[in-house]
């Protein structure tokens, strides 16, 4: 690296501090005269970073929020608390976080020093993770290795149990991450079975890149949010809910974790028609509760009939037990329910 360009690092490491810095500091600390100083300025102006310079007796450079996200320098300590954070919130899928944070995570660990990584991987290998809810765990590692052959268009070899219990190996093409409730989805072509298959995360051992890149495949679906509800709807097992609820589309969209956790249809401003994908009934009941509004179950009838009488339980739970213990849920006629006010 050049003399230049190292200084420039220097500086710019030393701009992204929250503070300002006085030019003669700068100079002093990069043992160069303050001409060189805002020379360097005006070339990190040149490559996109918004440097600010501020006149008067407590004046000097600063970097600003821009347009883009420039390139960040971090420390070892910086570093390895951000990927360690990146695997948590990856690990657990909060709303609109995880497939974000998968691809931060496989952009810094592909450029982490081989020491830093260790540090990652032996915090990693320290910490358990609590699954909320009973979601099953998913290793991080995986999560990164699917990104990057993804990024890369990389065949991916992997050992795979299915829903059976049954373990099959398997060398596709992997196409995109989806997270979908309580679960993370691989949407790739499978190569050996000639055609395009979904593979839950959590169920994923030792994922193995072959170094054969491919040419991008078509997906038969409009992507693969839409891919994944298709082949969820199809699976026989479990239960599936329709619901109305008393809430705009997008909200409700969100609180589920994302479009691909269900099929949520707009009915007006303030409504939708919702078709979670199948589940136990408990879960199904979980999440509908947890909307936070009212809702009205039209099918199947075993969920109405479960949430009466989970209704009745937390009412009774309340101090209000009694003839009048279920008085938190209306029926509707039947095989329906809706969610009362109490």
């Amino acid at each position: 690296m050049s003399e230049t360009s190292a200084r420039l690092l220097r500086l710019l490491s030393l701009l992204q501090t929250p503070r300002e810095w006085p030019g003669s500091e700068l100079a002093a600390r990069l043992g160069v005269t303050a001409r060189t100083i805002r020379r360097d300025v005006e070339r990190l102006r040149d490559l996109g970073y918004p440097v600010h310079a501020t006149r008067g007796a407590v004046g000097g450079y600063r970097l600003a929020a821009g347009r883009a996200m420039p390139p960040l320098l971090l420390d070892d300590e910086e570093a390895v608390a951000i990927a360690v954070g990146l695997r948590s919130a990856a690990t657990h899928t909060v709303t609109g976080m995880a497939e974000a944070s998968v691809r931060a995570l496989a952009k810094l660990e592909q450029v982490l020093p081989a020491r830093l990584r260790r540090r990652v991987g032996t915090l990693g290998t320290a910490t358990v993770p609590m699954p909320a809810d009973g979601a099953p765990t998913v290793d991080p590692g995986h999560l990164t290795a699917l990104a990057a052959a993804i990024t890369n268009r990389e065949r991916l070899r992997f050992r795979y149990r299915t829903g059976t219990g049954e373990a099959t190996a398997r060398l596709v093409e992997p196409h995109r991450l989806v997270a979908a409730g309580r679960r993370w989805y691989l949407v790739a072509y499978d190569n050996d079975r000639e055609d395009w298959r979904i593979f839950r995360v959590d169920r994923l051992a030792e994922p193995f890149p072959t170094g054969a890149r491919v040419p991008p495949r078509e997906l038969p679906a409009a992507d693969a949010v839409a891919y994944v509800q298709e082949r969820m709807r199809g699976m026989a097992s479990g239960h599936r809910a329709v619901a109305t609820v008393c809430a705009p589309a997008d909200e409700v969209t969100a609180r589920l974790g994302g479009p691909a956790a269900g099929d949520v249809e707009p009915l007006g401003p303030g409504s939708c028609r919702v078709r979670l994908t199948p589940d136990t009934l408990e879960w199904l009941a979980l999440r509908l509760a947890l909307l936070g509004c009212e809702f009205t179950v039209h099918e199947p009838p075993e969920l109405a009939a479960y949430l009466r009488e989970m209704g009745g339980r937390v009412t009774r739970a309340a101090g209000a037990g009694g003839a009048d213990g279920a008085a938190g849920t209306k029926p509707d006629g039947p095989g329906e329910v809706t969610r009362g006010d109490g």
